[in-house]
C-alpha cells in the first residue's frame, strides 16, 4: 500500500471508528495533498479548534450580548458540546493546558481530534498527552500530485458502519496486537487498543464480519509502528543464544514432538507467531529515518525549556492571556466582558431589590474582574572561559571549538550570549548581552591565553553580569569552561588555597542554573568540589557531548 493510499485509509477508518479510534495525528505542511485528506475526513464534520481559544470558547459561557439585550441569563455552548470533530491547525505549537483540557475532554467521550502538524523535521512535535490520544498516524512526504488522481472514490460509510456494529476481532489476534505493542516498547495501553479499534474498522469497510491478520497488519502500521521507542528488533537478533549459558546450560529441555505439532498449527492460534508477522508490518511501515525524527521531536517537546524561553512572569498588559481573577477598581487593568459576564447572571435580582435604579446594567465590586497575562522573559547564557596558562598551553583549541557549538545551539534557541574571559589577575566582560552570532564568535577566536587562573574573579564578574541581567529582565545561567586550578585571590595576590576557597564561596551563593565543562586533560579535585558548590553538572572535553550540552543546563 502506498503512503497515499495509506493515508486515505486512515482517514477512511476514522469516519467509520469514529471515537473508538480517537482521532488523527497528521504529520503534512499545508498543500494539495494535506487538502485532499482533509475533503476526505468531511463526513466527520470537524470545526477549526484555534490554538488561542478560550475556556469560553471550548465550554461555553454567557452570551454577553444576548444576556444584556434581554435582560435574562442566556447561555451559549462550547465547541465542545457542538462539534463531533475539531480541527487543530498548529497542533505542534499547542500550549500545555489547550492540550490538557482537549485530552480530558477526549477521555470523557467529547469530539475526535485530527492534529495537523506542520513542523518541519527539525522542530518539535504536539504535545504527548494530545499524541497520546490519536489512535491513527498519517505522514504525506513525498506525496506527489500524479498520487491524488489516483485517489479512489469514497467508501459507502452508512454500509461500513452498518457492519462495524457487529464486527469483532478474533481474542488470538487481539493478544498479537498486544504483543506487537510491548515488542515495540510502547507503555501505554491506548495504544494495542486503538489498533485493535483499527483491525475491526478496517475489516468493516471491507464488508466483513471479523478481522483477519491483514487488518491487524495495518493497524499496526497506523497505529503502533510511529509510537516505537526503538526500531524493532531483527530476526538475527531475537534469535540469538543468552550470552549468560556456557556448554548447554540453563538451556531449554529440547521440545517434544507435541511442542512442535502446537508451533505448527493454526496461526491465530499461536500469538507469538502473530506478533513476529506484525512486527515486520511494523518494520515497513515509516520512511527511513521517520521513527528517529519523531523521537527526536518528543525530546524536543520534553525539552521545552531548553529554548530561549526564561521564566515565566506576570504581565499587567502583555503576553499570553490568562483568566481573569477577581480584585477591585484600581488594582489593574479591569477586563470589561470578564466583568460583565460575572454580573449578567444577577441582573434580575438586583433589579427586583431596585426598581427605582435608572441604570441599565447594575453591577457591584465584587463583579470587577482584573485581565492577567502571562510572558517568557528571554535568557541569558554567560559563558565564562577560562583563558589562563594552564588552559591555554593544554586544550584552549578544543575549548574554543566547544564553545562555538554551543554558541551555535544558543543562537538556534533564540538565547542572549554574553561571554566573560578571565587570565592573569582578574576577569572582563569581553562580550556583553548580545543575539549575535557573528560577534560572539569575533570575540572567541580573538581572546588571548596567558598568565593566572581568577576563577573568583570570575564567578564575581558573572554575579554581577546575571544581576544586570535580571534587571533587564532577562533570565540568567552559567556555562562555565575551565580545569579549575584557580591560583589568583581576588585582591590580585598569587594564593592557590585562598583563591579555591573564595571561588566556591561565591559559587554557592551564585544561585544560577549552570553547567561546568572541564577543559583539562584530568579533572582535579577542585573542579568537582567546584561544581557541587554550583550545584551544576560536570561534563569533560573532548566526550561532553557538546551539541547536547545546553539541554543538560538546568532551567
Amino acid at each position: 500500500m502506498t503512503p497515499w493510499a495509506l493515508a486515505l485509509r486512515a482517514a477512511d477508518l476514522l469516519c467509520v471508528a469514529r471515537g473508538e479510534l480517537g482521532g488523527l495525528w497528521l504529520r503534512a505542511r499545508p498543500g494539495p495533498a494535506r487538502d485532499a485528506l482533509l475533503d476526505r475526513l468531511a463526513p466527520l464534520e470537524p470545526r477549526r479548534c484555534p490554538p488561542g481559544i478560550t475556556d469560553a470558547g471550548l465550554f461555553g459561557g454567557i452570551d454577553l450580548a444576548q444576556a444584556l439585550a434581554s435582560g435574562r441569563l442566556v447561555g451559549r455552548a462550547g465547541l465542545l458540546d457542538t462539534a463531533p470533530a475539531l480541527l487543530l491547525p498548529m497542533a505542534e505549537r499547542t500550549e500545555t493546558g489547550l492540550a490538557g483540557r482537549l485530552a480530558a475532554a477526549r477521555d470523557a467521550g467529547g469530539p475526535v481530534l485530527v492534529a495537523l502538524d506542520e513542523a518541519a523535521p527539525d522542530e518539535g512535535a504536539p504535545p504527548a498527552p494530545l499524541t497520546e490520544r490519536l489512535g491513527a498516524f498519517a505522514v504525506l512526504d513525498g506525496i506527489a500530485l500524479a498520487d491524488l488522481a489516483e485517489t479512489p472514490p469514497p467508501p459507502d460509510l452508512a454500509a461500513a458502519r452498518a457492519v462495524h456494529a457487529r464486527a469483532r476481532v478474533p481474542d488470538a489476534l487481539a493478544a498479537a496486537l498486544v504483543a506487537t505493542a510491548a515488542r515495540l516498547g510502547i507503555a501505554t495501553l491506548r495504544a494495542p487498543r486503538f489498533a485493535i479499534a483499527a483491525a475491526r474498522a478496517n475489516a468493516a469497510l471491507d464488508g466483513r464480519d471479523e478481522a483477519n491478520e491483514d487488518d491487524a497488519a495495518l493497524a499496526v502500521r497506523l497505529c503502533l509502528a510511529h509510537r516505537g521507542t526503538s526500531p524493532p528488533e531483527t530476526e538475527e537478533e531475537q534469535e540469538a543464544p543468552d550470552e549468560g549459558t556456557e556448554d548447554g546450560a540453563d538451556a531449554p529441555p529440547d521440545r517434544t514432538d507435541a511442542d512442535r505439532g502446537r508451533d505448527d498449527g493454526d496461526a491465530e492460534g499461536d500469538g507469538d507467531a502473530g506478533a513476529d508477522r506484525l512486527v515486520e508490518a511494523a518494520r515497513a511501515a515509516l520512511p527511513p529515518g521517520l521513527l528517529a525524527t519523531l523521537r527526536a521531536a518528543r525530546a524536543r517537546r520534553d525539552a521545552a525549556a531548553s529554548s530561549g524561553a526564561g521564566a515565566r512572569t506576570a504581565s499587567a498588559g502583555r503576553g499570553r492571556p490568562l483568566p481573569p481573577r477577581p480584585g477591585r477598581a484600581g488594582a489593574g487593568r479591569i477586563d470589561a466582558a470578564a466583568t460583565l459576564r460575572a454580573a449578567a447572571p444577577w441582573q434580575t435580582l438586583r433589579r427586583r431589590a431596585a426598581p427605582d435604579d435608572p441604570r441599565r446594567l447594575l453591577l457591584r465590586p465584587g463583579d470587577i474582574r482584573l485581565a492577567r497575562s502571562e510572558r517568557r522573559t528571554d535568557r541569558l547564557v554567560i559563558f565564562a572561559v577560562d583563558a589562563s596558562g594552564s588552559a591555554a598551553m593544554s586544550r584552549m583549541a578544543e575549548a574554543k571549538g566547544a564553545i562555538e557549538g554551543l554558541l551555535s545551539d544558543s543562537y538556534a534557541a533564540r538565547d542572549h550570549v554574553a561571554l566573560v574571559a578571565f587570565r592573569r589577575e582578574g576577569a572582563e566582560v569581553l562580550l556583553p548581552p548580545t543575539r549575535s552570532l557573528t560577534q560572539s564568535r569575533r570575540r572567541l577566536r580573538a581572546l588571548p591565553g596567558g598568565g593566572g587562573t581568577p576563577l573568583a574573579a570570575a564567578l564575581a564578574e558573572v554575579a554581577d553580569l546575571a544581576d544586570r541581567a535580571r534587571r533587564a529582565g532577562l533570565t540568567p545561567s552559567l556555562v562555565l569552561l575551565t580545569d579549575g586550578r584557580a591560583n589568583i585571590a581576588l585582591d590580585g595576590t598569587a594564593d592557590r588555597a585562598r583563591a579555591s576557597a573564595e571561588a566556591e564561596e561565591l559559587a554557592r551563593g551564585l544561585g544560577l542554573p549552570a553547567l561546568v565543562v572541564d577543559t583539562g586533560t584530568r579533572t582535579a579535585p577542585a573542579l568537582r568540589a567546584l561544581a557541587a558548590a554550583l550545584g551544576a553538572p560536570l561534563v569533560s572535553l573532548p566526550r561532553a557531548g557538546m551539541e547536547a550540552a545546553l539541554t543538560e543546563l538546568p532551567r
